[in-house]
């Protein structure tokens, strides 16, 4: 089964969010995306982020009625930081007939020498650089530098471009503590939950 692994706060889930993860599981012609939202993401330690509770029903509420979709709690299941490599070698273990795409903006991959054990990350997983309506991407170009930069050997990256659309969950939750107008930014239903439980709100 060829399973796309998107991780993130999602606080909240957007539809930035959904068009990147259905463009991804038909370009890359995944059986289902999983959506892993983080406990403590490593670079955002020192950010207050909204109950993992709340996270969660916002996800679900915005995957419903897509099979292919599915809400992933392993990372909030662990204490500490939620580092990629930690979840990849989970599933991959439960599973080792499972093949992992790991979702990333295009943006992301020039900061995956960065993170905690790249090189195990590209064995594990093929990098999906999602190129959000900008400018080129250069697979080859990025393929050297990653091999220059961690050591890999030939990582397996799948460039997907979708729309440009400038969506951000800083933004939403600027906007909702304002009182300003979500619609078509959010799913109707994740809009209905964080109005109905005062989430974002002062």
């Amino acid at each position: 089964m060829r399973i796309g692994i998107f991780g993130g706060t999602f606080d909240p889930i957007h539809l930035g969010h959904l068009i990147l993860a259905e463009q991804c599981r038909e370009q890359c012609q995944l059986d289902e995306v999983w959506f892993v939202p983080a406990l403590i993401p490593p670079h955002k330690q020192t950010h207050t982020i909204s109950p993992a509770a709340t996270r969660c029903a916002m996800i679900e509420f915005a995957i419903s009625g897509n099979s292919a979709f599915k809400l992933e709690r392993l990372e909030l299941e662990r204490t500490g930081p939620s580092y990629t490599v930690t979840t990849l070698e989970k599933l991959h273990g439960d599973d080792p007939n499972r093949e992992l795409f790991l979702l990333l903006g295009a943006d992301s991959i020039h900061d995956l020498p960065t993170w905690r054990e790249p090189r195990r990350i590209l064995e594990l997983a093929t990098i999906v650089a999602v190129n959000r309506g900008r400018e080129s991407f250069d697979q080859q170009a990025v393929q050297r530098q990653l091999t220059d930069r961690i050591g890999a050997i030939n990582p397996r990256i799948c460039v997907v471009s979708i729309p440009g659309i400038d969506i951000s969950a800083t933004d939403i939750r600027s906007r909702v503590r304002e009182g300003r107008s979500i619609r078509y930014q959010v799913s109707r239903s994740v809009e209905a939950y964080i109005h109905e439980h005062s989430v974002y709100h002062l």
